[in-house]
């Protein structure tokens, strides 16, 4: 009878293994089934609409015609506006947050807050913004009021991910790095963010790509219906593509489903030339991590 029981049980192991991996895949294989449908369902239906002229001249026609070149600027200009304001700030708060600031009720707080921050809805931002940056500090409609109003919803997501990245960078590199001489912030600067440099890339690319694909935000805040030539100060309002896109869908009657959808793929191809090339700088950082 013991013998039996070693066979059996052994197998049964092996089946419930077998039976958990084959369940995992059928899951993973429905999670990544509909994106891909969805990708390639826009990729079919924007190509069409893809050209030189579609790419670089401006909207004509009661923007039936033409092309999107001012909401690719105006995606380019403000994603790099919330870059310069939430990375730096981000990236502070997370080195204090993770490397200075103790163990307390307030840092605590602080971290739910941060949490709490992340969940809000876009709109909720784009109210705020309309209310402190086009109204009390009377930036107006521009590119300016727009990227501090992306760059407040971003910065939970880069403080959160960075402060994470750098708590997972063993203790030892600190301890070693003091005894050998180096002050706190020497150790932080040339060790810890060294190491931390993958996922803090993670979190900064998070961030900036769902700027770069909000509405709400930009309607209030910076983004225009139409504009007969680009921006020349960041006073100025701008085009987006993910305003662009909502415009041509819902406000302009009789408007060609290619355009449609490639401005889609357009915005579509802009988010994952971001993902490619954080994965290259992450993937060379890792290549040289030491652990």
């Amino acid at each position: 009878m013991p013998r039996l029981m070693k066979h059996i049980f052994p197998l049964n192991r092996h089946l419930i293994q077998r039976l958990g991996f084959a369940g995992l895949t059928v899951m993973a294989f429905l999670t990544v089934l509909p994106i891909v449908a969805v990708v390639i369902y826009i990729i079919v239906q924007g190509a069409p609409a893809i050209s030189l002229e579609f790419l670089s001249d401006f909207p004509r026609g009661g923007m039936r015609e033409g092309g999107i070149l001012p909401a690719i600027i105006g995606t380019i200009y403000l994603t790099i506006g919330t870059a310069v304001f939430s990375v730096p700030l981000g990236i502070a708060a997370a080195i204090y947050l993770s490397e200075y600031a103790a163990d307390t009720p307030l840092t605590r707080t602080i971290r739910i807050a941060i949490i709490n921050l992340a969940g809000i809805p876009s709109v909720v931002y784009g109210l705020f913004g309309l209310g402190l940056f086009v109204l009390f500090l009377r930036f107006g409609t521009s590119i300016l009021a727009a990227s501090l109003t992306l760059s407040i919803m971003t910065l939970p997501v880069i403080i959160s991910t960075a402060e994470e990245a750098l708590r997972s960078v063993p203790q030892a590199f600190r301890t070693v790095s003091i005894s050998l001489g180096a002050t706190r912030w020497q150790t932080i600067r040339r060790i810890v963010l060294k190491e931390a440099l993958p996922g803090i890339i993670t979190g900064v690319i998070l961030g900036l790509e769902r700027a770069a694909g909000e509405t709400a935000p930009i309607l209030f805040t910076g983004a225009a219906f139409f504009l007969p030539r680009l921006p020349h100060s960041p006073f100025d309002a701008t085009m987006a593509l993910p305003y662009h896109l909502f415009v041509i869908s819902t406000q302009v009657p009789e408007m060609p489903i290619k355009i449609q959808y490639g401005t889609a793929l357009v915005l579509l191809v802009f988010v994952l030339a971001m993902n490619v090339t954080a994965t290259f700088i992450r993937s060379r950082a890792r290549a040289k991590r030491q652990w």
